[in-house]
Order: C-alpha cells, then structure tokens, then sequence
C-alpha cells in the first residue's frame, strides 16, 4: 500500500512494502481498521474523512440511522481495502476529539465522494443533521 501525506507546507511519500489489510475495529487494540463510515484508524493514528458526515452507529437514534451506518462502514471497509490511498488536510488538522481531519483519495476519488454517491454519506456542512428523517 503506497501512502502520500498531502499537507500545506509540502508533500512527504510514505512507501509501506507490507500489504495492510483494514477490519472492523471491533474490540481489542485499534492500529488499522474502521470505526464507522467517516472514522478509521491508520497505524494507530485515528483519522476523520472531512468533507463527509455519515450516520453514527456509537448512538443511533434510530433504526434506519443504524442500518445506513452499518452499510456506510462496510463500504468505507471496501474502499479502504483497495488499494492506494492519499489524504489531503483539508482548513484544519484535527478535530476537537483529537481525530486527523483529512480528505482521503482512493484511485484519484474522494472516498466522500464515492460514499456521498452511494447515499451512505453528505457533505459536511459544518454540523450534524438527523438521518432519522
């Protein structure tokens, strides 16, 4: 897996001979795997896509917020396991939680994008709405 970290001041390439696989997350220590549809952990550093917002799955509000998250992570999971990645930092670094904020590009495409397509996302707006509705 070849990994570019894109930042403002200047680019760094990262080459990783070993092919990581991401999973689940689900219990255990977290070093590379996905937490939700926007959350994931990358070598132990816990990164936030930021130009999307998925439905949560840590506290559904209801049913069909659960279901969408589920099917989000699952398809974040795919992504992630495909190939080549590339993150982008986007207005900030982190969030308040201390989760990188990145822009994550798998094969020249915004994961946000792809999932935003799916209906499994939408673009951040600069707060989370209900997908109760």
């Amino acid at each position: 897996m070849t990994i570019c970290l894109l930042t403002s001041a200047g680019s760094a390439r990262q080459q990783n001979g070993t092919s990581e696989a991401f999973s689940m997350g689900e219990g255990g220590q977290r070093i590379t795997c996905v937490v939700d549809g926007d959350t994931f952990w990358f070598r132990g550093e816990k990164i936030r896509i930021a130009d999307i917002d998925t439905p949560e799955l840590s506290a559904p509000r209801c049913e069909r917020e659960r279901k969408r998250g589920l099917a989000a992570k699952q398809h974040l999971l795919v992504i992630l396991n495909s190939g080549p990645l590339s993150f982008k930092v986007g207005a900030r670094d982190e969030d308040r939680f201390g989760r990188k904020l990145r822009i994550v590009y798998w094969d020249q495409r915004s994961v946000g994008d792809i999932l935003v397509a799916e209906g499994l996302a939408r673009k951040w707006q600069g707060s989370r709405r209900s997908w109760c509705e």
